[in-house]
């Protein structure tokens, strides 16, 4: 089953069940999730990670701007979003993974951080956060 199938069942059931927030969210998800599909790209769980980035970095702003009633919706989203990813790597994991790529691509410095990353981000397969993943490649390195 596609993730587009299961959150439009998901957004059925919360319409009988009365969750007016939770059929917002997904609906939103859903309307990216076809605009996307209609412009040829095919990879939902990009589009999936994309936009709860999208909602991370609002509910921060919001935050910042001292807005928590909004910065709260923004998080709700997110979360929802969440439910349709993968279940991010530990930090154990990604240390595995950042210590076999260093290995694999004989990086020494940290002037071949472009190689150890992208050979984590490919291996990782979208359960890991780019920012974690340069984090740890870069105490790698250093």
């Amino acid at each position: 089953m596609q993730i587009t199938d299961r959150i439009r069942a998901d957004v059925t059931t919360a319409m009988k069940a009365g969750e007016r927030d939770r059929v917002t969210a997904l609906r939103l998800v859903l309307s990216e999730l076809q605009k996307a599909a209609k412009e040829g790209e095919a990879d939902e769980l990009a589009v999936l990670r994309r936009e709860r980035k999208r909602r991370r970095e609002a509910e921060e702003a919001y935050r910042e701007a001292g807005r928590e009633e909004l910065a709260a919706g923004e998080a709700f989203e997110a979360e929802e979003i969440e439910r349709y990813l993968p279940a991010e790597l530990s930090d154990d994991e990604l240390s595995a993974l950042v210590a076999a790529a260093v290995a694999e691509t004989g990086a020494e410095s940290p002037r071949d951080m472009g190689k150890v990353i992208k050979h984590v981000m490919s291996a990782a397969g979208g359960r890991a956060d780019g920012r974690r993943v340069s984090t740890k490649v870069k105490e790698a390195l250093n």
